[in-house]
């Protein structure tokens, strides 16, 4: 922390000297303060470089102890969801088994599901002789023309 404390004040104290220095040339003061800022972030990029690296590296140092203290990060959600799909996919392993469609279609129904619709539950189509079903009853034809 002092290390990067130090680079602080430092480059605080470059910019409030450039900056002064700009004001008294006559700049303006916002540009005066505009170009301390650029002045001061170039010089301390090219001349306060070893201090800079102490200062980082002692946050990566830091950054990396806590890490360890911390431990790895355990999504509690992430290992239910799992264990949920894991439960599901052998239950859908047992019963695609030996029973085949029928324990599926059981197991749909167990849960309260309707099961999918197959070729075996698909309703009845009607002969294209005998018309669709009317008011009166499924064997009466619908016209238009009544």
């Amino acid at each position: 922390m002092r290390h990067f404390l130090l680079y602080a004040v430092i480059r605080l104290g470059l910019w409030a000297v450039i900056w002064w220095a700009l004001t008294l040339l006559g700049v303006g003061v916002a540009l005066a303060g505009v170009l301390a800022a650029l002045i001061a972030m170039l010089i301390s990029i090219l001349f306060l470089e070893r201090l800079r690296n102490a200062a980082a590296m002692r946050w990566k140092a830091a950054d990396e102890r806590r890490a360890e203290r911390r431990g790895a990060d355990v999504d509690e959600d992430a290992e239910y969801e799992d264990a949920l799909l894991d439960s599901e996919a052998e239950h859908d392993a047992a019963g695609s088994g030996a029973a085949g469609d029928s324990a599926a279609d059981d197991s749909a129904a167990d849960d309260g599901e309707q099961p999918a619709a197959g070729p075996a539950r698909l309703p009845d189509v009607e002969e294209p002789g005998q018309g669709l079903p009317g008011p009166d009853g499924p064997g009466q034809v619908r016209r238009s023309d009544r």
